[in-house]
């Protein structure tokens, strides 16, 4: 069974890989600070939330409650303690609620590891991409993944830093790693940096399996290329290891090829119905020279008569260029445009999720102050471009699980004791 703790967990997309293929697993821990995601997580897993807990709470009981955990309003960035202590009572109910459901904690500056639970034998860090992007490149800062670099990315840092304390403590190495990220972690302006990690896993004990893969390749008709690590914990065996050679080298998902299923079945363009009609009008911008020239150069994904064969990647921000494709779509407002671009829900569908997830937002929805509501369109699309395109994390964890019950379950019979007894905790590892 695994047990797993996924760090920068987002939206959940591991969790909703998992239960897709039928795996046997437990998600013991969580951990993201942005607000939002922390309570959209919640309600797509777990349904509508209790608040009988904190019914009676006071603001002040509410944020004490919250005082230990490192916050963040927007996902970037810290968020200053006074700007938490504004947040309606609403708000901080529903925040305290989704992190205990979650187990949520929170920032992975905050974890120690060799206080996760003794169980946990999976995780996953999928860490921001935005210092690795090329767009960041493009403004001249090529800092990444730097060790000194104290952005975003290079929290992915923390994450050794929470394995070297679990090494040192008497609980087992988990024996998978997951990280997922942008195919830039391998440019030239960070592949040192990059070899830098995967050295420090292979110092702990790790076996890594680097693979770039594009999910229009997996059955979603969505170009995105992502990188992905798996990581196995072997101690070092090499005999061990030479299996894992073999078997990665006869089963490479870079070379996966499976047929898409036909865009149409993703775009909600049955405008006969209430709710896909006040989704598309939503998202048609206004009428300016800049929106008819993103109109022009972008990829039409419906024009009336044909769709698509896919959808450029899904991004954090649909009105932009580039962006991930339009719609062609009157709504005869005056000083709208004749297109849309791709609905929140849209959105969430391209990246694995389905209209129950959706709706799970909407139906759990509520109000951030008196005119806004907690989860608005734009949120919503920002949560699914950072997520994960779950058709291709469920072939990963196959893998991970095949390796689990025929490679690494049968070291113990089919390897010298004496191997396997030289890299001390091996064994429990396994267990």
């Amino acid at each position: 069974m695994l047990k797993v703790v996924e760090t920068f967990s987002g939206i959940g997309a591991q969790s909703k890989a998992l239960k897709n293929i039928g795996c046997d697993f437990e998600i013991i821990g969580t951990a993201d600070w942005d607000i939002h995601a922390i309570i959209a997580y919640d309600l797509i897993h777990n349904g509508k939330q209790d608040l009988s807990k904190y019914k009676n709470n006071s603001r002040k009981e509410l944020l004490k409650n919250l005082e230990r955990f490192t916050l963040s309003m927007d996902g970037k960035a810290p968020t200053d303690w006074k700007n938490i202590k504004k947040l309606n009572v609403e708000v901080l109910r529903r925040l305290c609620a989704a992190i205990d459901r979650t187990n949520n904690y929170v920032s992975v500056t905050d974890i120690d590891g060799a206080l996760l639970p003794t169980e946990m034998n999976t995780l996953t860090y999928s860490f921001p991409c935005q210092d690795l992007s090329v767009a960041h490149q493009w403004h001249g800062k090529t800092d990444g993944i730097d060790r000194s670099a104290a952005n975003r990315s290079s929290q992915l840092w923390e994450i050794e830093r929470i394995l070297k304390e679990r090494k040192a403590s008497p609980k087992p190495m988990p024996k998978f790693l997951l990280m997922e990220n942008v195919p830039n972690i391998i440019s030239r302006s960070h592949s040192k940096n990059f070899d830098d990690w995967k050295q420090s896993l292979k110092d702990l004990g790790y076996y890594n399996r680097f693979m770039v893969i594009n999910s229009v390749n997996f059955g979603t008709p969505q170009v995105r290329k992502r990188a992905y690590l798996m990581s196995f914990y072997t101690g070092g065996v090499q005999k061990l290891e030479a299996k894992l050679d073999k078997y990665f080298s006869d089963n490479n998902l870079e070379e996966v090829r499976k047929k898409s299923v036909k865009l149409s079945k993703f775009l909600r363009i049955n405008y006969e119905k209430g709710t896909f009609r006040q989704e598309a009008d939503e998202s048609v911008p206004n009428d300016t020279p800049s929106r008819r020239d993103i109109f022009m150069k972008s990829v039409k994904l419906y024009d009336g008569e044909r769709y698509s064969d896919y959808v450029p990647t899904i991004t954090t921000k649909q009105d932009r260029r580039p962006c991930s494709g339009v719609i062609v779509y009157n709504n005869k407002r005056i000083g709208k445009s004749a297109y849309r671009y791709l609905t929140a829900r849209e959105c969430l569908l391209l990246m694995g999720f389905v209209d129950s997830d959706y709706e799970a937002l909407i139906d759990g929805n509520f109000k951030k102050n008196i005119s806004t509501n907690f989860f608005t369109t734009r949120k919503i699309v920002k949560m699914a471009g950072n997520s994960i395109v779950v058709s291709v994390l469920e072939e990963v964890f196959k893998q991970m699980i095949f390796v689990d019950e025929h490679i690494l379950s049968k070291a113990a019979i089919e390897l010298p004791v004496e191997e396997l007894q030289s890299v001390g905790e091996f064994n429990f590892a396994l267990a």
